[in-house]
């Protein structure tokens, strides 16, 4: 089993439930760690017989872009049900911050994981 993290993803996106932030694109900084098996693509070295964290990721930012969000919980949820839906990945872990959030914060962040239950 291999842990495959694509960290700080940086994306824009309608997040929030105030006027100014149903207008305005916000930034948002994605995390991922997705645990599955890679040891087929280390023996073959053959991206076929791997978890293309490429795809996932465009996927990610196609679902984040596009969406309009009132929660950070519920666009957590989404992106870590996007990566859950294959069937290879045992275990995910998605932290999503928000930058500037709070006046005196850096940022705000949640983050949610999920297990395939076997």
């Amino acid at each position: 089993m291999a842990i495959i993290r694509v960290k700080n993803l940086l994306i824009r996106t309608y997040i929030g439930f105030n006027p100014e932030e149903l207008r305005n694109k916000q930034d948002v900084v994605i995390n991922m760690s997705i645990k599955t098996d890679v040891s087929e693509a280390i023996k073959n070295d053959d991206v076929d017989n791997s978890y293309n964290y490429k795809v996932i990721t465009k996927k990610v930012i196609a679902l984040v872009q596009e969406g309009k969000f009132k929660m950070l919980e519920n666009l957590t949820q989404q992106v870590l049900d996007l990566i859950m839906k294959n069937p290879n990945v045992e275990w995910a872990k998605v932290e999503v911050d928000k930058p500037h959030a709070l006046r005196f914060a850096e940022s705000v962040s949640i983050e949610l994981e999920a297990n395939r239950k076997i």
